[in-house]
């Protein structure tokens, strides 16, 4: 009898955190891979960000805090509610966690039995499906066509609610696509979930500040009336370009959120002390840097776009925000090419161009795959050359 658990048994590892490290261990051995699987800007951490955790540090703030985030970490986190989505709460409705991932994986452990669905949109990101799993969950997997953008609909999401949904996951901006929801596609969405009142809606915002062409976030609890039914996620990992110090953090119900903090408690305790006072200064500091970030991200998502729609059997859609395309390989798939699936494609290109994607199909749509563009635009062009060059090799 084997020791591994069965629950365990039941999920896979990140096939993001593969791809990624896959590429690390080419490139130990010699190979020149350029990797456009990792979900993390290239950019660094502000200094003004690093200061304060130096500073905090130096005042000997290197303590236990409680669990669930530091009072001038939850204040501002409500701050920032306030300021950006109009939404206010209490420190009793903020949660502080190891990362915006905890704070999720904490949500369903907290929240759901065993049989209860949570409605997950694809193309999704990875986590989200294996974490439902492990919590006892069943995924119920929505797909959203590229003639959709990707996203999810109020005809789709009217159909897959059923008695045993506890939750439905939105992230606008998206990872994988990019894909950002209007305020009217949020509010299509908002009016069915008004009429079933026991679906809980996990925001994750994650990509909130990372948008192009004058594209404008909206948050669900922001504009209808399901706030009491919400929880909104976000973090500082990567709009702040601190994907190392490991802070996400959220607000809701009282009751999830202490909940949560109760997970927390028997689980990693609380976050660092340091990150937290980083994430402060993060959170409340000059907030300048976004903005032009966000426009070299614009620059580099331009140019990738119009590169990919230039190679024949390969077609792009230009995305809202987040730093990823989502192009479809499936003009490539075809006996002349001897390529099947969205799989077989990406392994030919890391062998044959030494360039690092992700298959499509690991984020429940066959027929694409992933890229990131949080890298040098001197790193972009050698990636699209090779990726053209190898296409046209297939033919």
């Amino acid at each position: 009898m084997s020791i591994i658990s069965n629950s365990l048994k039941k999920i896979k590892p990140s096939p993001t955190i593969a791809v990624t490290q896959k590429a690390r261990e080419l490139r130990a051995v010699g190979k020149d891979v350029i990797g456009l699987g990792a979900g993390e800007p290239d950019f660094d951490t502000p200094d003004n960000i690093k200061n304060a955790a130096i500073k905090a540090i130096r005042k000997g703030d290197t303590k236990y805090t409680a669990v669930d985030g530091t009072p001038s970490l939850k204040k501002a986190v409500i701050k920032k509610f306030k300021r950006e989505n109009k939404l206010n709460y209490s420190t009793d409705q903020v949660t502080v966690g190891t990362g915006g991932k905890q704070v999720l994986y904490n949500a369903f452990m907290a929240t759901l039995n065993k049989g209860d669905e949570v409605i997950i949109p694809a193309p999704f990101w990875v986590s989200y499906p294996d974490m439902v799993l492990l919590a006892g969950g069943k995924p119920k997997i929505v797909k959203c066509k590229e003639q959709e953008g990707f996203k999810l609909t109020a005809k789709k999401l009217k159909k897959a609610i059923s008695k045993k949904t506890k939750w439905l996951i939105l992230n606008s901006p998206s990872n994988p696509t990019g894909a950002g929801y209007t305020k009217k596609e949020i509010q299509d969405l908002a009016k069915v979930l008004i009429r079933n009142k026991k679906v809980y809606i996990l925001s994750d915002d994650i990509y909130e500040h990372i948008r192009y062409d004058n594209f404008n976030f909206f948050t669900i609890a922001q504009v209808s009336k399901l706030k009491d039914r919400t929880l909104t996620m976000n973090g500082v990992s990567k709009s702040y370009a601190m994907t190392g110090w490991r802070i996400g953090y959220a607000a809701g119900p009282k009751d999830i959120i202490k909940a949560i903090g109760k997970i927390q408690s028997q689980s990693t305790s609380n976050p660092s002390s340091i990150s937290q006072a980083a994430a402060v200064e993060a959170l409340n500091g000059n907030q300048s840097f976004i903005k032009k970030r966000s426009n070299a991200f614009k620059q580099r998502r331009d140019f990738v776009v119009k590169s990919l729609n230039n190679i024949k059997g390969i077609s792009c859609l230009k995305p809202n925000g987040a730093f990823y395309v989502f192009p479809s390989c499936k003009g490539l798939l075809n006996k002349k090419t001897k390529l099947k699936t969205d799989t077989d494609f990406v392994q030919k290109l890391l062998e044959k161009s030494n360039v690092a994607v992700v298959q499509g199909s690991a984020f429940g749509l066959d027929g694409y795959f992933r890229i990131s563009y949080a890298t040098s635009m001197k790193n972009l062009k050698k990636a699209m050359d090779r990726i053209k060059s190898f296409c046209e090799s297939l033919e």
